[in-house]
């Protein structure tokens, strides 16, 4: 075996010229293959990823876009007292009140009409209670009028008195009645009435429609 034989090769091959056989490790082609197809997976994941960044924001766009434009689409509703003038409660003064005692104790009627007349009320009649309510009042007080003095003498009305029930009968004008109850002590004060008016006329504004 001459000293250029390879060791190994057994004195097989030998060695002419100045060509010498390559020898490779047995794994190194799967390890190439391995690497590709490696590679091959991170990039497609890459590429996924990235689409799903792209319609991340694409769609955030969207729905800013979206957002904004029913914003703008938003409009405050008007505010009661902005619709029509007759929305608005009416004034003390607009409003006639017969005052009815209803209990057993003597000038309540009379009283209580002088005090409201004072407050701005227009007074009408003052006595003793019809029998349908004599003695059959058990509140502080009832406001009884025709149906269109739910719309706002009620409440104009009911700002003197806590307590105070409603009810409506078949009368046509719009004079209201304060049938003075059981439980009545005495009009709210002035002061607390007063605010409640005002409250009365300057309501919230209603919230936006979109």
């Amino acid at each position: 075996m001459s000293m250029l034989t390879p060791p190994g090769m057994g004195g097989k091959y030998r060695i002419t010229g100045d060509v010498y056989p390559r020898m490779r490790r047995p794994h190194r082609r799967r390890r190439i293959v391995l690497a590709s197809a490696a590679a091959v997976v991170v990039l497609g994941a890459a590429g996924w990823g990235t689409l799903q960044l792209v319609d991340v924001f694409s769609g955030g766009d969207d729905t800013r876009k979206t957002t904004a434009g029913k914003q703008a689409d938003c409009k405050p509703a008007p505010t009661p007292s902005a619709t029509t003038a007759t929305a608005k409660p009416p004034k003390p003064a607009q409003v006639t009140v017969n005052v009815y005692n209803a209990t057993p104790r003597k000038g309540l009627a009379k009283a209580t009409a002088d005090e409201l007349k004072k407050r701005g009320f227009a007074i009408g009649k003052i006595g003793n209670a019809p029998a349908a309510y004599d003695k059959k009042v058990p509140s502080a007080g009832l406001l009884l009028g025709a149906p269109a003095a739910t719309k706002g003498s009620f409440a104009v009305l009911g700002t003197q008195l806590a307590g105070a029930t409603t009810k409506v009968d078949a009368r046509t004008t719009a004079d209201v009645d304060l049938i003075i109850g059981t439980a009545f002590k005495a009009l709210s004060p002035k002061a607390t009435a007063d605010a409640a008016l005002v409250a009365l006329n300057k309501p919230e504004p209603a919230p936006a429609r979109c």
